[in-house]
């Protein structure tokens, strides 16, 4: 496959954001701002910039707020010209960042665990592979070579692992207590999800509207040697914490970015 132009991108965009409480208590964590701009955006902007024009949002918590996001698109990147009373008549007269999407934004129940979400939208997927991820997450993974990491293989998905960086430094200890070298978070030694699945169709035969898609059906897959994980050396970073969101927006403003793929 030469690009991914005929790919959907399922994002799960419906949890509580809990430890997020400072930033989601009025809106879901999707919508939580990096420089300006819902981090959802920042998602789609990225995969769109490789090719993916289609989008399914599973949503929940705040759902409408997403809704009204799209909704309102275009006028939001735009300048105005109303003219109001009777004959209303409004039109915008420069849209700073005009997109190609196709979006469907499905509400997927307030509380629904994340394959559940996943189960409520399979109707809508007609390709035999489709792409899933998290709305909170930000990466700079190359999507068309996942894609044929996945389909050069034989599993009936594949997920994307990171070796996240420590939130300590770490301290090498001899055996007589004796510190001998002090490293400064470095990478953890295991390798963890970070999304960005490429999954087969039929891996909806593994899903109801009650399941946990890092539980129950992923462990099915491993049981049967039918998940392959993709090893990315990338930047990745989860939006989890106020600490991480701020971190972040210093990323955008100091023009460091690496998920920004785009002008």
């Amino acid at each position: 496959m030469n690009d991914l132009s005929e790919i959907t991108a399922v994002i799960l965009a419906g949890g509580l954001g809990t430890r997020l409480r400072e930033e989601t208590e009025f809106r879901p964590k999707p919508m939580v701002e990096v420089g300006g701009k819902p981090i959802i955006w920042h998602i789609m902007k990225n995969m769109s910039e490789q090719g993916v024009k289609k989008f399914i949002i599973c949503t929940g918590y705040k759902g409408y707020a997403i809704k009204n996001y799209f909704l309102n698109y275009d006028a939001q990147q735009s300048d105005l010209h109303l003219t109001l009373g009777s004959a209303q008549q409004n039109f915008y007269t420069e849209i700073r960042d005009k997109v190609e999407w196709e979006v469907s934004i499905v509400d997927t129940g307030l509380v629904t665990p994340t394959g559940g979400r996943l189960n409520r939208i399979k109707h809508l997927i007609a390709s035999p592979t489709f792409l899933c991820t998290y709305g909170d997450g930000l990466a700079d993974i190359d999507l068309l070579e996942l894609y044929n990491y996945h389909k050069n293989g034989s599993t009936i998905a594949t997920v994307t692992s990171v070796q996240p960086y420590s939130r300590f430094g770490v301290m090498d200890i001899s055996e007589n207590g004796i510190v001998s070298k002090f490293r400064e978070k470095p990478k953890v030694d295991g390798w963890v999800n970070a999304g960005f699945f490429m999954l087969n169709n039929t891996f909806f035969d593994y899903l109801t509207d009650t399941s946990i898609l890092e539980e129950q059906p992923l462990n099915e897959l491993v049981l049967e040697k039918n998940l392959r994980a993709y090893k990315h050396d990338g930047f990745w970073q989860p939006m989890d914490t106020y600490r991480e969101s701020q971190m972040l927006n210093q990323m955008w403003d100091s023009n460091n970015a690496p998920w920004k793929n785009w002008e």
